[in-house]
């Protein structure tokens, strides 16, 4: 008889509301800004490293929208130091999510040079890619969302992509090596010299559903960047996918990587920012937490892979260890790239964490995800189902099976 749980598989109902059509939609809000670039101009569209739904379309939208009115559009990867920190891995990873000359109709110039602007009265240098400094206007495209390092008014979206994304690896060596002070206190004014300094003329915000649906497109004027973040981040805030209960024996996590977060695992879901001396992001407990895969689309790049407790050889092995270090070092927070136990597969892992538990299967309290930011479907244990059982935003699919019979999600 198995000594591991048997699980079922739940789905978690959340606000579904979204974009239907986003061709449409962001020509709308391209057009309200289209004034404000003379004809003619070169114009550069940041892209970054995080997995944007429906990120090929709104890109492309945004290149023929302006490329129609005779400008010329470039795409410039924006992602401080992934890839490697090399412009031939930045090129592959933009590539791994279809942004590519073909599919877009834009050259992407991606390159590490940087030109340093005037830093007076702060406290950091300050750089931007060459290629954007060099085109007439720079549009800014990012996601709005919680950030994995800190927690602040705003985190993740157009002021941090003005800053690490558009300073390449040396502006985020300027503000990591500050550590949660400088992602907290220096991306605002460091993103306003960048917009004063580097022709930023738009910006596109947009914010996900819980389903990871494109649910807000807004053009967004540049001195109105940070308060129109805030308000848009209180929005992101309430359409974060959750864990369904706080305290959780195992977690077992099909895949990470950086398209889904920052850091492979969602702090923002797992509670644990992998951050000697910062505080939790939310009130979950895990014991131990379990990654069986990393994503094509991380190109090995495992920053975050010390938020696991176990992982399989399958995922060891596809490790680049030298992207790993590249974008973790630059990070500044070094346990989040400490390697975990390591076991043969999925199974052998869970085995471990049931010993450590000291529960039995049906005692257990274990929730198996696909990843951290797909959380509308996931498995749980007897433990678990019995006190999720009812509640209005659970549905229940199927009946109890066996750990060797669950599918991937």
């Amino acid at each position: 008889m198995s000594t591991l749980p048997e699980l079922i598989k739940l789905k978690q109902v959340f606000d579904g509301s979204h974009i239907e059509d986003i061709k449409n939609h962001v020509e709308a809000e391209c057009s309200s800004f289209a004034t404000r670039f003379k004809k003619g101009e070169k114009i550069a569209v940041t892209v970054g490293s995080r997995g944007i739904s429906n990120l090929v379309l709104i890109i492309k939208t945004i290149v023929d929208f302006f490329s129609s009115r005779g400008h010329e559009v470039v795409i410039i990867p924006a992602m401080g130091s992934h890839g490697g920190a090399t412009a031939e891995g930045q090129t592959e990873v933009l590539e791994g999510y279809g942004i590519t000359k073909e599919n877009i109709g834009a050259e992407i110039l991606s390159s590490m040079d940087v030109v340093e602007l005037d830093s007076e009265d702060l406290e950091n240098r300050v750089f931007v890619d060459k290629n954007a400094y060099e085109c007439d206007a720079v549009i800014v495209v990012n996601r709005i969302k919680a950030h994995t390092d800190f927690s602040s008014e705003i985190e993740s979206g157009l002021i941090k992509m003005c800053c690490i994304g558009l300073g390449k690896q040396k502006q985020a060596v300027e503000i990591h090596k500050r550590g949660v002070y400088g992602l907290t206190y220096l991306l605002k004014p460091t993103s306003e010299r960048i917009i004063r300094d580097a022709n930023v003329r738009m910006g596109i915000a947009i914010v996900e559903n819980s389903y990871h649906q494109t649910k807000i497109i807004k053009a967004v004027k540049p001195d109105a960047f940070y308060e129109e973040e805030k308000k848009l981040f209180v929005v992101a805030n309430e359409n974060l996918a959750q864990l369904p209960v706080e305290q959780i024996d195992i977690l077992c996590v099909d895949e990470m990587g950086k398209n889904i977060s920052g850091v492979g695992i969602d702090p923002n879901v797992i509670g644990c920012t992998g951050i000697r001396y910062q505080d939790p992001k939310n009130a979950v407990k895990i014991q131990t937490i379990i990654a069986d895969d990393i994503t094509s689309e991380s190109h090995g790049n495992a920053i975050g892979v010390g938020l696991a407790d176990i992982i399989s050889e399958k995922l060891y092995n596809k490790i680049d260890f030298h992207a790993t270090y590249e974008n973790t070092i630059t990070s500044s927070f070094l346990e989040r790239a400490k390697v975990p136990i390591v076991k043969p597969n999925y199974e052998e892992a869970l085995k471990v964490a049931m010993d450590v538990s000291g529960k039995n299967k049906d005692e257990v309290r274990l929730v198996k995800i696909k990843n951290t930011q797909e959380l509308s479907e996931l498995y749980v244990s007897k433990a678990i189902y019995k006190e999720l059982e009812g509640k209005a935003h659970i549905e229940t699919v199927g009946s109890f099976i066996a750990w060797e019979d669950v599918e991937s999600l």
